[in-house]
């Protein structure tokens, strides 16, 4: 998708919801299916939205990827081991977890087998 496209249906989508990626969702996918690598982008836009956000299994450092996760008209989505999932909840649905979130606590968390109650949602917003 071009940038004029992209710039057109988010004025088109001005005033709906906001939707993030949801991060304790695609860490519990991770750790179910055990992945080794798993990526993180817009639907319609992974060109300039989406990169790696787990890679050798462990989280990628997010000075070492670009992901954009965030839209009002495109479906955050987590591919890992070949399968594309939509994965994301209201920005209103999780504490401070917006654009710029990046593998919060909670998320680290379930990752490492743990409550995501024991990681703080919002914290640190990168590994």
């Amino acid at each position: 998708m071009d940038s004029m496209q992209a710039y057109l249906r988010a004025k088109a989508a001005e005033g709906s919801p906001q939707r993030v990626f949801d991060w304790n969702k695609a860490a519990e996918i991770i750790r179910n299916q055990q992945a080794r690598h798993a990526g993180a982008g817009l639907s319609g836009d992974w060109g300039l939205t989406g990169g790696d956000i787990f890679r050798d299994g462990k989280p990628v450092p997010k000075e070492d990827t670009y992901v954009y996760l965030s839209s009002n008209w495109a479906t955050p989505e987590l591919e890992v081991d070949g399968e594309t999932i939509d994965c994301w909840v209201y920005e209103t649905d999780e504490l401070g977890w917006d654009a710029h979130t990046y593998w919060p606590p909670s998320a680290l968390a379930i990752l490492e087998g743990r409550s995501p109650a024991q990681g703080d949602a919002k914290g640190d917003r990168q590994p």
